[in-house]
């Protein structure tokens, strides 16, 4: 391997690096922020309902359901949380159903085509469920997203459409995508011109 090459590779790996610290930067405080500020609401209601018990038990009833809804909101938010760290369904339900639920989480109109039983190592397929992430929050808020994936001669392609995609994107924004696949011996074209951005992802299956 040229000088040149190993150079790239290490700056690639670190910026992977500082990349995952800085994710998990905005977790912890996305955590702090959110979910844990509402338990610690509930907590502090739990103690006033008891209060009130047996002296206004219908004021109970409301803020038990006050309680519910905040309940819900902690939920879900933590749900998201564990979808950006590693999502459950891409081991229990597959790629396919991962990057529905993503879709649906971020409320992203996404046609979602991966062949029905596919099945990939878990770096690759968690390399194409967080590049397609990516895709979707850096494109979703102003483009139709369609995500299909499939594998031919020994090897994973993921192809991202965004109609209605903001031309001036800068490439500089894919560099995570694009290191992520390099790690892993793949590699990454963009095309882009106004209102349409393809994005091709391409990773050996083996070896």
């Amino acid at each position: 391997m040229k000088d040149r090459q190993i150079e790239e590779l290490r700056a690639s790996r670190k910026r992977l690096v500082l990349a995952a610290a800085a994710d998990r930067g905005r977790i912890e405080r996305e955590l702090h922020d959110g979910p844990q500020q509402r338990l610690v609401a509930l907590a502090v209601e739990l103690q006033q309902a008891r209060r009130l018990v047996d002296v206004h038990p219908a004021a109970v009833g409301v803020l038990i359901d006050e309680m519910s809804g905040q309940l819900q909101e902690a939920v879900d938010a933590l749900r998201a949380l564990a979808h950006r760290i590693h999502p459950p369904l891409l081991e229990a339900g597959g790629l396919r159903a991962a990057l529905r639920t993503m879709a649906a989480m971020l409320d992203v109109p996404t046609r979602v085509q991966v062949p029905e039983g596919t099945t990939l190592p878990p770096a690759l397929a968690a390399a194409v469920y967080f590049s397609c992430a990516d895709a979707l929050e850096l494109f979703g808020e102003s483009a139709k997203i369609a995500i299909t994936v499939r594998q031919k001669e020994g090897a994973v392609v993921f192809e991202i459409v965004a109609e209605g995609s903001d031309s001036a994107t800068a490439d500089a924004d894919l560099t995570p995508m694009r290191d992520r696949l390099e790690a892993l011996g793949g590699r990454l074209t963009v095309e882009s011109e106004p209102g349409h951005t393809g994005i091709t992802g391409w990773l050996p299956s083996s070896g």
